[in-house]
């Protein structure tokens, strides 16, 4: 993948070190949703181009300004709940934090999808911390790679010819 000035200027090494990783394990079109304290959305086709991408604040970046902002709400564990209507305050906010951002993954997917270059369907392949907590919750997900990020910094550095 050529990695432009203006891919290398605008976007985080994460990101970039994601499309290369992608591109190398997943042929064909790709997504990539990284959980971190932003979740990005990376897109690259078969033909080794990124074509952009979406950023939306991360999932513990949101739950951690929900209770500091919201005077009655305190911090929960992070596990997926059995059931959207909560019977608790901490089911309230599993259901309304994992449900959320897994129906807000799925939204963007779907609009990333419409707006795709191409007939091909991307896979959708998510990595990044929580990738495993949020990926089941999800429809459009189809894969979770979790060294996807430190893989495509290997790349890199191969590239670049320094040592791994």
């Amino acid at each position: 993948m050529p990695v432009t000035r203006q891919i290398a200027k605008s976007f985080g090494a994460d990101r970039i070190a994601n499309a290369l990783a992608v591109l190398d394990r997943y042929p064909g079109d790709a997504i990539v949703v990284d959980f971190g304290t932003a979740t990005t959305f990376d897109c690259v086709t078969a033909d080794r181009r990124f074509i952009g991408g979406s950023i939306m604040p991360g999932l513990r970046t949101s739950a951690e300004q929900l209770v500091r902002r919201a005077a009655k709400l305190t911090a929960t564990d992070l596990v997926p709940p059995r059931r959207a209507i909560g019977r608790t305050t901490e089911e309230h906010l599993q259901g309304g934090i994992l449900f959320g951002t897994a129906d807000a993954i799925d939204g963007m997917i779907r609009r990333i999808r419409a707006e795709w270059p191409g007939e091909q369907s991307p896979e959708v392949v998510a990595t990044g911390g929580l990738a495993t907590l949020i990926a089941p919750l999800t429809t459009t997900i189809t894969r979770v790679d979790p060294d996807l990020t430190l893989h495509g910094l290997r790349l890199a550095a191969r590239a670049l010819r320094l040592p791994a």
